[in-house]
């Protein structure tokens, strides 16, 4: 049973440790983020961003601690909540042997979409993802930053009301970069929440909080100028670097 609260994610001392109790990836992380804003969890490669939205999103049990998500326990309603929730991994979620239709209809479908609520979502998602040329390529002949908006299709193709970008503007060129970040504030205004992961310190400038992870932990949060005030500093990875000094941080 959904509990009702002002925030649609919340994480209670939550623990994950691999390898029989010797790699803490994810140390006591307590987070409370709220409908339409965009939350960035910014930290080095190897902090614990993705193993905390593997947990949040339900595709990954927690050794301990607490998750509500949409008022739903996770992962005991993953089954639920998975309906409300669209993901975008680091590696792209499709599938290169099928065009960029097909692999985009077979998400629908797992969303239990009809062909009737498909063809209108596919065909807007394509005008704004500026993808029409594609639709019929195979995936395996789309460029880099195609691919990364073939997995977001599939993502948002059953209209989620929380989205998960897992390091979603790596290794993309400047242009489309602002282009993902524009509709990404685009998706807030409509009321989504946005949970975006990245080791691109400057990228959290673009978010309404930031949350700063270092070996599993969360060691500062606030909105951007929160965060530079309260520790002087002119930019995000000014902060970190502050933070994170004496400190080794094996990737």
């Amino acid at each position: 049973m959904a509990i009702e609260s002002e925030y649609v994610i919340e994480t209670q001392d939550l623990v994950k440790i691999y390898k029989t109790g010797k790699v803490k990836a994810v140390d006591g992380l307590n987070l409370k983020i709220k409908k339409g804003e965009i939350y960035a969890l910014i930290g080095a490669n190897g902090s614990g961003k993705t193993t905390s939205l593997n947990m949040i999103s339900g595709a990954l049990f927690p050794t301990s601690g607490n998750i509500r998500v949409l008022g739903y326990n996770v992962p005991k309603h993953r089954r639920i909540i998975s309906n409300y929730i669209g993901i975008a991994p680091q590696d792209y979620s499709i599938f290169y042997d099928l065009s960029l239709e097909e692999n985009v209809r077979f998400f629908s479908r797992i969303y239990g979409m009809t062909k009737a609520e498909f063809e209108p979502r596919f065909n807007e998602l394509l005008n704004i993802l500026r993808l029409e040329e594609k639709r019929k390529a195979l995936a395996k002949n789309l460029s880099g930053g195609m691919k990364r908006r073939t997995s977001i299709a599939c993502a948002l193709i059953h209209n989620p009301r929380i989205v998960f970008f897992d390091e979603a503007t790596v290794g993309i060129d400047p242009v489309l970069r602002t282009f993902f970040w524009k509709y990404f504030h685009s998706l807030k205004e409509d009321g989504i929440t946005l949970v975006i992961t990245s080791h691109v310190m400057d990228e959290a400038e673009r978010a309404d909080r930031i949350g700063l992870m270092r070996g599993g932990k969360l060691i500062a949060e606030g909105t951007p100028s929160e965060l530079r005030n309260k520790h002087n500093a002119d930019s995000i990875e000014e902060i970190f670097i502050k933070l994170s000094e004496g400190v080794i941080i094996d990737e």
